[in-house]
């Protein structure tokens, strides 16, 4: 995400490296590649333009301490200046209805469907009861998507496929879901594949009838300048509350996200970074400000991970660790979890300095596959009782798997002391993991 866009921000901040002092010649230099940056990730020429603009008046208009260098100082500006052209600040999202209702819109293609369910299984980790309504009636497999993602994250989908009567369907599910708790509709409808009256009358109707606490406008960001168009033709129309932004990921150049604010006038409340239903994240500007620079996203990280935490299952493995009983079924429940924080690259970027080390290296998409497969070919016993595994269970581990050997014999060594260091860690004072960790920290500054 905003890869070829950060590479280009930080060879123009270069500029400034070793200068002592911000100057109309240095900082024109440095804003000129931070221009060409911008428009070639795609984002509106006026729009990088008066960006660019605003970066210099600020930066010309400092006083550089003594402690911060010129370089420091306009990669401070030119973060927050991002913040502010995505919003500024996180923007709420309204579900506060009995049910609440939210309306999705926009373009055939878009992610429109599969975000809808995105959003169901995120708000049902919130604590919400979520309803699916399929209100696209024109697509013929729109309704049979839905129920299929419904069915695997577990949310009701209603539908009444003889009906072609969208505002009908609408009203019927919202009087299903008050009868049977559900606290939250979302509203899946019909796209185009262009703007045109009669879409736009339809979700125009839709919202007249409904009253929904949230309209939500799904864009494919990949679509770029396209994408900004589109969202100010269905603001000018509909004037909805928010943008989702889909597939922001892999070689998305990222101007949709940094240019459709100031179009709209609208904020981004979700973007879409894969394929996987939990691959959602509530859109933080400054957040994503940090990312675009290298700095790493904390905030977003820790969202993901209280996510996928689970406080029963948590206290369950501390028990079992407190008597040396974590086998290889907990082992296999955590790599899960961290599954479901999303692409393991783009999580391990989140981590401050992370990002620009592991710009070329290459991780694989499945980094758990061949573990997965070696544990897949333990039987139940096994699992259970890792101490068990013998040369000949190995043998026939590694074959059932795919594996060597080896492999095997690698990741039966690595759990065995992850789990005596986990042990260890579970039966220790807060005091002494403290004086532990200076004791580490002594030794290492020993070896250097």
């Amino acid at each position: 995400m905003f890869n070829n866009l950060s590479e280009a921000l930080e060879r123009s901040f270069k500029v400034l490296k070793g200068e002592g002092k911000i100057s109309e010649i240095n900082i024109a230099e440095a804003l000129k590649d931070v221009r060409r940056a911008l428009v070639a990730a795609d984002v509106n020429y006026k729009i990088a333009q008066d960006f660019i603009r605003t970066v210099k008046q600020k930066a010309l208009g400092q006083n550089v301490l003594t402690a911060v260098k010129p370089k420091e100082m306009i990669i401070k500006i030119v973060h927050d200046e991002l913040a502010l052209l995505m919003g500024g600040k996180q923007a709420p999202i309204n579900v506060g209805g009995k049910p609440a209702v939210i309306l999705m819109s926009g373009l055939q293609g878009s992610g429109k469907t599969t975000f809808s369910g995105k959003l169901a299984l995120y708000f049902k980790s919130q604590g919400k009861r979520p309803l699916l309504v399929a209100d696209d009636v024109y697509r013929p497999a729109a309704i049979d998507q839905l129920k299929v993602l419904g069915e695997s994250i577990n949310v009701p989908v209603f539908s009444e496929p003889e009906s072609k009567d969208v505002v009908s369907i609408a009203r019927n599910a919202i009087a299903y879901a008050k009868s049977n708790n559900n606290d939250l509709v979302i509203v899946d409808t019909a796209g185009r594949l262009a703007v045109d009256e009669e879409m736009m009358t339809e979700i125009s109707n839709l919202k007249k009838a409904l009253d929904p606490q949230e309209v939500l406008f799904v864009v494919d960001s990949m679509t770029g300048q396209d994408a900004v168009n589109t969202a100010k033709a269905f603001n000018d129309r509909l004037d909805f509350d928010g943008v989702i932004l889909t597939k922001l990921d892999g070689d998305t150049r990222g101007g949709a996200a940094l240019s459709i604010r100031t179009v709209v006038d609208k904020p981004i409340k979700f973007v879409g970074i894969g394929e996987k239903m939990e691959d959602l994240q509530v859109f933080n500007p400054e957040g994503m400000a940090d990312r675009i620079l290298g700095m790493g996203d904390i905030v977003e990280l820790v969202n993901r991970a209280q996510r996928v935490y689970d406080e029963q299952e948590a206290l369950k493995l501390q028990e079992k660790l407190r008597k040396n009983k974590f086998d290889f079924e907990d082992f296999y429940k955590q790599i899960q979890q961290i599954k479901k924080m999303g692409n393991l690259k783009d999580v391990a970027s989140m981590i401050p300095g992370v990002g620009k080390a592991l710009k070329d290296v290459e991780i694989s998409d499945d980094p758990f596959k061949g573990i997965e497969a070696i544990i897949n070919s333990m039987t139940p016993y096994e699992r259970r009782n890792p101490d068990v595994i013998n040369q000949s269970r190995r043998q026939r581990i590694a074959k059932g798997s795919g594996t060597n050997i080896q492999e095997v014999n690698k990741l039966l060594k690595q759990f065995m002391e992850t789990r005596k260091m986990m042990t260890m860690a579970s039966k220790m004072s807060p005091k002494k993991m403290m004086a532990m960790a200076n004791q580490m920290k002594q030794m290492g500054g020993m070896r250097r």
